[in-house]
């Protein structure tokens, strides 16, 4: 059951998950993603293969923020406060929310679950994503 009000836990998770995002294979990882932005489900798919040159790196980043985002499903954190603080997720999420349901029928079902949980059961998750839809299509019509 989530939490009513963050506390001096919820600060000390989140600067420790801010900490943990700093680290140097965590660092790489994430600048490997910030350039990444599937068009199509295949293109998603392809990450997922060992030979892609972004498969640890993807796997890395996205498993990092479905630990982050389980705590906040499971009562463990805060889900507004960890949201508010921690977005950058979200802006991977919203790369591939549209063929989610393609890629779980397909291959996992359970896939993003807690990321999923925090967009439509906060209020932070809901206008961050919202936001982050906006700017991914002008990202996509850009190129």
């Amino acid at each position: 059951m989530p939490k009513d009000y963050p506390d001096h836990h919820d600060a000390e998770l989140v600067l420790r998950l801010y900490e943990l995002r700093r680290e140097s294979t965590m660092r790489a990882s994430r600048a490997a993603m910030a350039s990444w932005f599937p068009k199509s489900y295949d293109e998603f798919a392809a990450i997922f293969k060992g030979d892609h040159p972004n498969n640890a790196a993807f796997r890395q980043v996205s498993g990092y923020w479905e630990m982050a985002y389980g705590m906040a499903r499971h009562g463990v954190a805060h889900p507004e406060f960890l949201v508010e603080n921690c977005t950058e997720g979200l802006f991977y999420f919203v790369r591939f929310e549209r063929i989610l349901e393609q890629y779980r029928a397909s291959a996992s079902p359970r896939a993003f679950r807690n990321t999923e949980w925090v967009v439509t059961n906060t209020e932070a998750g809901k206008e961050t994503l919202a936001f982050y839809r906006k700017r991914l299509e002008k990202i996509l019509t850009a190129v």
